[in-house]
């Protein structure tokens, strides 16, 4: 799992100094409930009450179904201990499900074959995707897509599984003509970034939101003039406070497949959509120059 920041200090942890065990989830809500907010006993109630589906819901879908923000479930995942709510539902799921279950939820490795197996990931891919684009925000979205379109240069930073992603970025908007680069090393990240100014554009990816080596791009990036960007999946992270605009991905995790690994999908996602709003309003460009770039792949090929 990706790292993230440290939970809040008035986090309850149940510890058995006795063991090296894990305490039980279910046994930390009990044990806090009266300590907690109405809106957080809401979301206690729900869970104690339907343990055994909350494994399967996104934290917008638990929040809707306590009545309650997302924000207030992310803040009682915290006081539980949780650095956030995947970990917090791992976690849940190792106490409510079958154990021949718990490296994949929605598989049982009794009764499913590969054929089963496959139509289940591809259907919480599928959901992986409709849930990140709810939540888009469209404001924030129109307000991007103007930055790029009008930016001078852009950057993308990603580290360990987001470099894959900001070079999928590069690929992509290199055709939309205006000069961008990528980089997943963190000296290299930091040294661009001093180098950027007013006008430019930089792009942190980062599924925890909490990766250093990001932060520090992106703040050396902020601190020369450049307009900054975040893609993460935690609205409460580091990365969200400290760029100009953020937008958000989420997904369903289990134990064997890691959040960050599922949200690359709706990332990728994201890249796509930012890449092709641009591009239609750069389309006459963008155009000429995907044309030159399949001349050129030819004349190699030949």
């Amino acid at each position: 799992m990706s790292s993230r920041s440290p939970s809040f200090g008035g986090a309850f942890l149940l510890a058995d100094t006795s063991t090296h065990h894990p305490p039980s989830v279910i046994t930390q809500l009990r044990a806090i409930y009266s300590q907690l907010s109405g809106k957080e006993q809401q979301i206690a109630d729900y869970i104690l009450e339907h343990a055994s589906d909350v494994v399967h819901l996104s934290i917008t879908e638990l929040a809707d179904q306590s009545q309650c923000a997302d924000a207030t479930v992310f803040r009682l995942c915290r006081r539980l201990g949780f650095r956030g709510y995947q970990a917090f539902k791992i976690a849940l799921a190792s106490e409510v499900t079958n154990p021949k279950q718990s490296i994949y939820q929605e598989i049982n490795l009794d009764d499913d074959d590969l054929g089963s197996i496959a139509e289940k990931i591809f259907t919480a891919n599928i959901e992986t995707l409709r849930d990140t684009q709810q939540i888009i925000d469209k404001e924030a979205l129109m307000k991007i897509v103007s930055c790029l379109e009008d930016a001078r240069r852009i950057e993308f930073y990603g580290s360990g599984g987001s470099a894959a992603i900001a070079q999928d970025a590069y690929h992509k908007f290199m055709r939309t003509g205006i000069p961008c680069i990528h980089h997943s090393d963190a000296h290299y990240q930091v040294m661009s970034a001093s180098l950027l100014s007013e006008g430019d554009v930089a792009v942190g990816i980062s599924h925890s939101g909490s990766n250093e080596d990001i932060l520090e791009a992106l703040r050396v990036a902020k601190e020369s003039g450049a307009t900054t960007i975040g893609i993460t999946s935690y609205g409460k992270s580091p990365l969200v406070r400290l760029a100009d605009i953020c937008l958000y991905t989420t997904s369903r995790e289990t134990v064997f497949r890691t959040e960050a690994l599922s949200s690359r999908l709706a990332q990728l996602s994201l890249i796509d959509l930012l890449y092709v709003a641009v591009s239609l309003r750069r389309q006459e460009e963008t155009i000429q120059n995907i044309q030159h770039i399949r001349e050129a792949i030819s004349l190699k090929r030949l």
